[in-house]
């Protein structure tokens, strides 16, 4: 029994006493950046050369007034870009005839031309004869 001693000890310390070997290195995965969201376009709007009073305003959309309330069924959209209602602003007015089935939102690009008349709050604002709105690329 005393010769079994020894033997079983050994054998004891042989088995899982010791760290565990470490694992192959894993390649680092490398993340591929995501491609950058493509810059929105609008065509841009132009006044008729034989328009008298025309103005043409290109800007992002920050405010859009869906229901008008006079109810003659036109929009209005506020514009950062232009110069027509104060610098840096312009005021589109959009009638009925010529409104998007999907209105523009905050942040998306409009581009409007047309003759230059006050609004019902004396502000100066483009009646759009051409309006173009965001397209995706």
């Amino acid at each position: 029994m005393r010769r079994l001693l020894p033997l079983v000890g050994l054998l004891l310390a042989g088995c899982g006493g010791s760290d565990p070997a470490p694992e192959p290195a894993r390649p680092a995965a490398t993340a591929t950046p995501p491609e950058p969201a493509p810059n929105p376009t609008v065509r841009h709007a132009h006044c008729d050369p034989g328009l008298a009073n025309c103005a043409v305003a290109t800007g992002r959309v920050i405010y859009v007034e869906k229901v008008d309330p006079d109810g003659d069924g036109d929009a209005h959209y506020v514009l950062a870009g232009g110069k027509v209602t104060a610098p840096g602003i312009s005021v589109i007015d959009v009638e009925k005839d010529m409104r998007p089935r999907r209105l523009p939102k905050p942040g998306e690009l409009v581009s409007a031309a047309g003759p230059v008349y006050t609004g019902s709050y004396g502000q100066k604002q483009i009646e759009a004869t051409e309006l173009h709105h965001q397209r995706r690329r």
